[in-house]
């Protein structure tokens, strides 16, 4: 999202920044917040963690995907297809600018994004 279109992938943090969208923006907006903040108060240890789509379980079940309601992303859709909760799986959209048409997304699983957290967490420790 804040990439914008990059011209290859996977994506690397030294791409140049480009929003695609209002919501890249709006991210890209928030993250020049945040460089503001700490260098007005280098007191303030910040870090930016860019991902796209998490997905998955843990292997105990305290971090699962169940909705409720309609899901908003693909991953839901698949599993309830998949314990037969759904039918079928519908995939939208045919007038991306892909091979298919077919839309392209990147995911990332619950426990790498918590992994991922908390070496964040450790990191911004060490600069003490």
């Amino acid at each position: 999202t804040v990439y914008g279109w990059p011209k290859e992938v996977p994506c690397i943090e030294e791409f140049p920044l480009s929003a695609a969208n209002p919501y890249g923006r709006t991210k890209l907006t928030i993250e020049e917040i945040c460089r503001d903040v700490q260098r007005a108060d280098p007191d303030w240890k910040i870090i930016l963690l860019r991902y796209f789509n998490h997905v998955g379980a843990h292997p105990s079940g305290y971090i699962k995907e169940d909705p409720r309601r309609i899901p908003n992303n693909l991953m839901p859709f698949i599993q309830l297809v998949a314990v037969a909760r759904r039918p079928a799986l519908t995939v939208f959209g045919t007038n991306y600018n892909t091979v298919d048409g077919t839309g392209v997304q990147d995911y990332i699983h619950v426990v790498d994004l918590a992994d991922g957290h908390i070496a964040a967490l450790l990191k911004l420790e060490e600069a003490d």
